[in-house]
């Protein structure tokens, strides 16, 4: 028989599920749900239990209302807070926030409908409770103006309950949600006050707000520590979307799970950062986005949810799809301790081997009905048991004839076109090594419990000091808020050289001009404030919405060994790019955000291609760099000026920062040879592609102040019309003493609708470069749509412009006709079939994936058909707009408003 035991519904539809060690249905121990003769669990009894009951929401349409990741501050009225004194079905239970939002008709204060509570978290002496609320909405308010979400505490020990910030101006900031309690008794959190990012804004000029996360639905929540009594609140993290669930491991450091969502990546995986948002790194399951189990055979999309540390070390998450309605998955643990992804092999194939599932038997988390039901939450104890106290539904479908809910047994799953029963989540003592499953609190029809902690007391983890500026960290650094991004060589990919970099360090093997990557260029994202804030047009973006907006920061030279060591801001997301001596990015663009704290220094080994799964970011697991540095010391590198000794192990940049110091980023791509040995080579040659040799100052896309000296302020900022229009429109023309034009090489002379004469014509290249508003896309002015977008071909005929059209073809290349409803032929007046005409598209001369993937470029280097028309500093600038995204505004303050 059957380990595992199904008893049958009531007469309401109710199931009651208990897996046990036999099969026996009798009336003895662990049988009943209602406790009665249960015998009380002696290593459990003495923990109190804390838990969310709610109602399931329900839309205008009584659909359920969806619980989605990627939603952090929805607010589902109708929980309550109650506590058990031990974790056992016959304890009395009391509701913790019972009264605690009264109607005060004095004051004016009129709630409407019920609270929110989530996100529970326990001291690791098991004598505080924190947790997430949201008072009820306020009759007469604004959306803007309702209560936010805020973090509270309770005392077990006196029965105290109370708001963590007790200012109602400070709590009303922004939504804090999710709170850890930190070894120094701080507490971590997430939250959309954003309140480093939002002072940081007063030095762009900007009005603080909270920036929208990627998606562009709603602020992004990023982490945050504070005082236990809620003074000193930090932000530690600078994601542009959702940093969630902030729990605090063995270790000291900050587990959480990032939403990496820079140029529409999508993926929700595993982060660890200090409790002073130093040594951000990438922990677990960047490429194991679809671990869980379908229907099918084939795994399914998957997040990892709610994560905390097991009394083993390893990770326990909920695994679920980030969006539905059935609120929950998979009980899994991450063995992170020595993976970082789930499978053996890239693109998720080979053996399971990073994380699996505590449930005793499979859990359909695709959507569908899963037999063995769901896990709302799973929270670990932690007495040297197996048990989980769980938050669990049984699977049940609806009978057709009855409308009823009833189990999930072999004949209902069989029934075509069955439909799934509401969720039912109780809670329970779940055993993943014994097999059983021992009820806490019975479920209720259109009630949930979604999630359970005890206060059981646990390991404290190792507390990480603040690091003191001077001794720590480099005071100066700290002082003006920078930080050192230190790479040891960006030809090093994943632990491979993919260039024989100890001839590239070596000037007599190797000039400047031949070596791929001449500098670093870092970029900032420009945080997207809501409507309220300024309402632009989203055109503003541009072709491509994934990019969003960006502002160049700055460039620096990359050493002749791929090394770079320079300042960069702290407390902002940053992205890098590797380019060319034209500026123009040689490969991907980075596909996450880097953040650094002031006097930080960050090290990293090298790039990464998009792609490969090998460890990145993660020092612990990362390859051996593939460049091993200066193999001796008190000694140059090979070839290279004798005065620039070097330390065994450092490279150029790491010789060059000791001997003057860090450099700081420069706005304009400029090379000086300090490594050539004059005894055995000339140097090569110092070269400037400098934004101020721009022909008119108009086009420069940066102040005149920050053009003559570069500050850590200062920002190159593109907008199409403003910077790149007025390349195409600047006269350039050939003329005698006499001022007479012999030749007008101005772009929009040429390639426009209009001839010498004013005569209507095909433009030249089929590409009109006009910057009024285009005709086929509102939103853009013509030069933009027809630089950009895949146009059809045009000719003159009759004497107006129109599109060529040809007979289109099926995919074996058969002329294709016009046909009616059913298939057959339609005739002309001749009785002849009608060809479906289609137009023929130009591929587009430039793409927004960057410079180097448009061929607008090849057309001016030497042989191109406008050789030397545009001035190298002029194609710097075209390659820079290119390689951010080619955004219509970079700005959205000065984006037209919607």
């Amino acid at each position: 028989m059957n380990k595992f035991c199904t008893l049958a519904a009531t007469a309401g539809g109710l199931l009651s599920l208990l897996l046990l060690a036999g099969c026996s249905a009798g009336s003895g121990e662990g049988s009943s749900l209602g406790g009665g003769e249960q015998a009380e669990d002696p290593v459990v009894v003495d923990y109190p239990v804390v838990y969310v009951r709610r109602n399931l929401n329900r839309d205008e349409n009584e659909m359920l209302v969806v619980d989605d990741l990627y939603a952090p501050s929805a607010f589902n009225p109708g929980a309550e807070l109650v506590l058990r004194d031990r974790a056992t079905a016959t304890a009395p239970e009391r509701v913790l926030t019972e009264g605690l939002f009264v109607r005060d008709e004095a004051a004016g204060i009129l709630f409407e409908g019920g609270y929110d509570v989530k996100d529970l978290a326990v001291s690791a002496d098991g004598t505080q409770l924190a947790f997430a609320m949201r008072a009820p909405n306020i009759e007469g308010l604004d959306d803007d103006e309702q209560p936010s979400w805020n973090i509270w505490l309770y005392e077990f020990e006196s029965a105290e309950l109370k708001r963590v910030i007790a200012s109602d101006l400070l709590a009303e900031e922004g939504d804090d949600i999710a709170p850890a309690f930190l070894p120094d008794g701080r507490i971590a959190f997430t939250s959309t006050r954003q309140r480093r990012s939002r002072a940081l804004l007063l030095d762009d000029n900007k009005p603080q707000f909270s920036a929208l996360a990627e998606d562009l639905q709603e602020p992004a929540f990023v982490l945050h520590v504070m005082e236990a009594d809620g003074s000193a609140i930090q932000q530690i993290s600078y994601n542009q979307s959702h940093d969630l669930s902030p729990t605090v491991l063995f270790n000291g450091r900050i587990l959480f799970t990032r939403w990496d969502n820079m140029g529409g990546v999508d993926r929700l995986s595993l982060y660890t950062v200090k409790p002073d948002g130093s040594d951000l790194q990438f922990h677990y399951g960047y490429h194991s986005q679809a671990t869980g189990t379908g229907a099918g055979t084939d795994p399914v999309p998957a997040a990892f949810a709610r994560p905390q540390q097991m009394p083993d070390g390893r990770i326990l998450v909920t695994l679920r799809a980030p969006e539905g309605i059935t609120y929950g998955g998979d009980m899994v643990v991450i063995d992170a301790e020595n993976f970082t992804e789930a499978y053996s092999e890239p693109e998720q194939q080979g053996v399971l081997q990073g994380q699996e599932s505590l449930s005793v038997e499979q859990v359909i988390i695709d959507g569908g009905l899963s037999p063995h039901g769901l896990f709302a939450n799973a929270w670990a104890f932690h007495d040297g048991t197996s048990r989980l106290l769980v938050s669990w539904s049984e699977c049940r479908v609806i009978d057709p004839a009855t409308e009823l809910p009833q189990p999930c047994t072999d004949e209902w799953l069989a029934t075509p076109d069955i439909v799934p029963a509401d969720p039912l989540y109780g809670l329970w003592i779940y055993d993943y090594v014994e097999g059983t499953q021992r009820p806490i609190i019975q479920p209720v029809e259109g009630e949930m419990i979604s999630e359970a902690v005890t206060a059981d007391t646990r390991p404290v983890p190792e507390f990480i000091p603040q690091p003191i500026p001077g001794i720590d960290i480099d005071r100066d650094l700290f002082d003006e808020g920078m930080a050192v991004l230190d790479i040891r060589s960006v030809y090093d990919f994943d632990g491979t050289a993919a260039l024989d970099i100890a001839a590239l360090a070596d000037p007599l093997r190797t000039t400047a001009a031949e070596r791929p990557a001449r500098f670093l260029r870092v970029v900032k994202a420009v945080g997207i404030p809501d409507a309220d804030i300024r309402d632009f047009d989203r055109s503003a973006f541009g072709r491509n919405r994934s990019q969003l907006m960006r502002e160049i920061i700055g460039y620096t030279p990359i050493q002749p060994d791929g090394s770079v060591r320079v300042k960069v801001p702290a407390d902002m997301p940053l992205a890098i790019s590797v380019v060319d001596a034209n500026g123009r990015r040689i490969v991907g663009r980075h596909r996450n955000w880097l953040q650094f704290r002031a006097g930080e220094v960050r090290n990293c080994q090298g790039c990464h291609s998009r792609d490969s799964e090998v460890p990145h970011g993660r020092t612990d697991k990362e390859p051996e760099s593939a460049w091993a540095g200066a193999p001796t010391s008190a000694a140059p590198f090979a070839n290279t000026e004798p005065a620039l000794q070097a330390q065994m192990g450092e490279t150029m940049a790491q010789v060059l920062a000791r001997v003057a110091g860090h450099p700081a980023l420069e706005g304009d791509l400029l090379f000086t040879d300090f490594w050539t040995d004059p005894a055995l080579r000339a140097k090569d040659p110092a070269t400037a592609l400098r934004i101020s040799d721009l022909p008119v100052p108009e086009m420069a896309p940066t102040s005149l102040a920050c053009q003559s000296e570069w500050t850590s302020t200062c920002r190159t900022v593109i907008h199409y019309q403003a910077h790149i229009q007025p390349i195409w429109d600047l006269p350039r023309q050939v003329t005698d003493v006499d001022g007479t034009v012999l030749e007008d090489h101005t772009c929009t002379a040429c390639h426009t609708n209009r001839d010498a004469a004013g005569m209507t014509q095909v433009p030249p290249g089929q590409l009109d470069l006009r910057g009024d508003q285009s005709g086929v896309n509102n939103n853009f002015s013509t030069s933009y749509v027809e630089l950009l977008f895949d146009n059809p071909t045009q000719e003159l005929r009759d004497g107006a412009v129109q599109d060529v059209l040809v007979q289109d073809t099926d995919d074996d290349g058969n002329p294709l006709f016009e046909t009616d409803e059913n298939g057959e032929l339609i005739l002309d007046a001749d009785g002849n079939p009608i060809p479906v005409m289609v137009t023929v598209n130009i591929q587009r001369i430039m793409n927004t994936n960057g410079a180097n993937a448009s061929r607008f470029f090849s057309i001016f280097e030497a042989g191109g058909f406008h050789e030397g028309a545009l001035s190298a500093a002029e194609l710097r600038l075209i390659s820079e707009w290119l390689d951010i995204g080619a955004q219509y505004y970079n700005n959205p303050f000065e984006a037209p408003v919607d």
